[in-house]
């Protein structure tokens, strides 16, 4: 029987990646759609009538909750409380909730706790037509696992169509899942794998299709695990999209993620170039070799950080760089060394977080034998306080990763790491035609006034701004978007040390009661 579906995505709370005040100044709502819940709208069968709301666009209407027979969920860790609302909520109308996504997958216990009917965990390919089945057989509830990983050439295109497209800041689109290595931390060999499985050159290439027939020209994601996990994949995928790039004029801005050992394979980062990618996120995690060689993240203990950062940015690639403190056996200036390093690398965005220990990892379990967890789950919002004892001083590792990120992102010195950073980038660069349609204009606009008339960096931002015109045109406004992208770090630094002093203020006054009470 032909279903009513409302498939909903959970509201965001400001982090790193919300972009936030970045988002206000462009007009835009969210930075990017969720891929694994219009790709799940794919798999369902074709004779449902589906209703999507991402609740970081607008929020669905009470119409759209008395219209639908099932409500369908899916959630990150960093929405788990917009997510058990969302159930509960369901559950109180009446409703048929189903929940997926790597949040559920992760911690089922949350989903059945606030009162989810089904569980479709793993990935979608392989669970959706087993919840299909049991819903058909008129089952009330059920918990639907994988015994294998789906073949994702056999994935259908996401459905694109239910986006408001005008509201984002990019489209995600995925050519890999897994990835080969096993750093400690990482949830992502728990939830996809070791062994990268790619989509053929002919899946990707059609998906960019739809999304140039729909007039979508600005930055297309590839949230991939690790872009390069297989390389030879990778590279055969590249060199069938460089001349659809080029017959089309670079429509879009490519942006991925990928391991810092990218450094050492130079005919694929010159291939990334030429397809139109323009940034690359990393997971650099710290300078300090102990602690990378300690969570088994040795692909970065292979060359020197700072000579890959080098290689990779100078020919043509932006680095968007991941930082983690708290490792065990950290020394006392981590958070500075941190700082340090990003300042020799002049990496203008820097996702810095406490490090969390997240459920099923390698960590998680190592410190649940130690019994060192602490109440809560782990989440990579930059401003919880670890979810672990770690083994120095939590106030020490706090009060300096405080000092670190605000450093970071002073707007001084944002300014100037951005500007050396597009200095440094002599790549090759295609004639591309750059979005310039109201978002982009009003984030312009906005920022000849906020850094070029308001902030001290005045005088900073116009002699740099004229530097990078004259010297690299064809990164103009690669640089602009760069410069706005700080505006969200500038205020959200200001969020970031209030909840932490907040919380580590808590930890002060229990130790005092656990003292008094003693």
């Amino acid at each position: 029987m032909p279903m009513k579906a409302l498939l909903l995505w959970p509201s965001m709370p400001n982090s790193f990646w919300s972009y936030r005040e970045t988002l206000a100044l462009a007009g835009l709502r969210s930075t990017n759609p969720p891929l694994g819940l219009i790709t799940v709208a794919a798999l369902l069968p074709a004779d449902w009538q589906i209703r999507f709301a991402d609740r970081n666009i607008r929020a669905e209407s009470e119409a759209d909750w008395q219209w639908c027979d099932l409500v369908l969920i899916s959630a990150m860790i960093v929405q788990q409380e917009d997510f058990a609302c969302l159930i509960e909520k369901g559950v109180a109308l009446g409703k048929k909730v189903a929940v997926g996504g790597p949040f559920a997958t992760s911690v089922p216990e949350f989903a059945l706790k606030a009162g989810a009917h089904y569980l479709i965990l793993d990935e979608g390919e392989c669970t959706v037509p087993l919840f299909l089945e049991a819903l058909a057989r008129g089952e009330e509830r059920g918990i639907f696992r994988a015994t294998s990983k789906p073949d994702v050439t056999q994935t259908p295109p996401p459905r694109f169509d239910l986006l408001d497209l005008d509201a984002y800041m990019a489209i995600t689109v995925q050519f890999s899942r897994g990835c080969p290595f096993q750093c400690e931390f990482c949830d992502i060999i728990n939830l996809f794998g070791r062994k990268p499985r790619t989509k053929s050159p002919e899946q990707m290439l059609a998906e960019l299709e739809m999304l140039y027939r729909m007039g979508w020209n600005r930055y297309v994601f590839l949230v991939d695990d690790n872009f390069i996990g297989n390389t030879r994949n990778a590279k055969i995928f590249l060199r069938a999209l460089i001349p659809w790039m080029e017959e089309r004029h670079y429509p879009f801005i490519l942006l991925t993620e990928a391991s810092l050992n990218l450094a050492e394979d130079m005919e694929l980062v010159e291939l990334m170039v030429k397809a139109g990618f323009t940034t690359v996120f990393m997971g650099i995690e710290t300078p300090d070799t102990d602690s990378l060689f300690g969570i088994h993240k040795l692909q970065n203990t292979r060359h020197p950080l700072v000579e890959s950062c080098h290689r990779i940015t100078a020919a043509g690639l932006q680095i968007m760089a991941g930082f983690i403190m708290g490792f065990d056996g950290e020394k006392a200036g981590a958070g500075e060394r941190i700082r340090a390093f990003i300042e020799q690398t002049n990496i203008p965005q820097c996702q810095f977080s406490l490090l969390q220990a997240l459920q099923n990892t390698a960590l998680w379990q190592r410190l649940e034998g130690e019994h060192r967890l602490v109440d809560g789950l782990g989440t990579f919002h930059q401003g919880a306080l670890m979810n672990f004892v770690p083994t120095r001083p939590v106030e020490q590792i706090v009060e300096e990763y405080i000092a670190a990120f605000w450093q970071i992102y002073d707007p001084p010195a944002y300014l100037r790491r951005t500007f050396q950073h597009f200095l440094l980038m002599n790549g090759w660069r295609g004639k591309s035609r750059r979005p310039t349609g109201r978002a982009e204009w009003r984030l312009f606009f906005a920022l000849l006034w906020r850094q070029g008339v308001m902030r001290s960096t005045r005088w900073r931002f116009w002699w740099q701004l004229l530097v990078i015109a004259a010297r690299k045109p064809r990164l103009l406004f690669d640089y602009l978007i760069a410069l706005g992208a700080g505006e969200h770090f500038f205020s959200y630094r200001h969020q970031v040390r209030a909840q932490l002093r907040a919380q580590l203020e808590e930890v002060r006054r229990s130790k005092q009661m656990a003292g008094v009470s003693a």
